[in-house]
């Protein structure tokens, strides 16, 4: 068996142990961590830098934008007036009560022995309703079966058209005057009607009146 003389084994063993020397290796792994670190934050830093450059630039186009939108929302303010303007009108058209088929269910309604001598209406706030007060004279045998007779048909007629009719007299008496009725003398009655009607809301039946009232109101006369 041949035997080998290993002169520099001092040496080898002095560099093995440079490369195993802790301070060596720690430092190595240090400067491993700083750049893995500074690899890090570099790429933070782009990205933010980044981000900043976006936000520039959306910041400069809503700059631009700016005028416009702010134009647009007061141009918007303005067509929403406008438009509940337009509303309130199209409601008021809508609901406003006309008076001519009112009046000419009136003439239909008043007979050759009555007369009207003067009428006041008006529209109640809020659309509550229509209120008309009508002055007349009925004649013949008996007049206030006459001004009853007119009662009745305006409470029937006009509840057709429109919702909460109410015919009511305010005044019926006798006066003294007569009226010339075919060749004849009749006696006349003086009334006043007050109607109130709603014209807004679907129309109901108006209820006929009892025929005991106006039996009670010929006996009366």
């Amino acid at each position: 068996m041949a035997l080998h003389l290993n002169l520099l084994h001092e040496e080898i063993l002095e560099q093995r142990q440079r490369k195993r020397d802790p301070l060596k290796i720690g430092i190595l792994v240090l400067v491993s961590c700083g750049t893995l670190l500074f690899l890090y934050y570099g790429w933070n830093a782009y990205q933010t830098f980044e981000i900043k450059a976006k936000l520039s630039a959306i910041d400069g186009d809503w700059k631009k934008l700016e005028p416009q939108v702010t134009q647009a929302q007061k141009r918007s303010a303005q067509l929403t007036d406008l438009i509940n303007t337009t509303r309130v009108l199209d409601d008021y058209i809508d609901n406003r009560f006309f008076w001519g088929p009112f009046l000419e269910k009136l003439s239909r309604c008043v007979p050759p022995n009555a007369q009207l001598t003067g009428m006041e209406a008006g529209v109640l706030e809020d659309d509550k309703g229509v209120t008309i007060t009508i002055d007349g004279v009925a004649a013949a045998r008996e007049p206030r079966s006459a001004a009853e007779d007119l009662r009745q048909m305006l409470l029937e007629q006009l509840g057709k058209s429109y919702h909460d009719v109410k015919v009511e007299f305010k005044t019926l008496e006798d006066v003294e005057a007569v009226a010339n009725l075919g060749g004849t003398n009749v006696p006349m009655a003086r009334y006043i009607l007050s109607i109130t009607l709603n014209p807004n809301a679907a129309a109901k039946p108006a209820a006929t009146p009892a025929p005991s009232r106006t039996k009670r109101r010929n006996e009366s006369s």
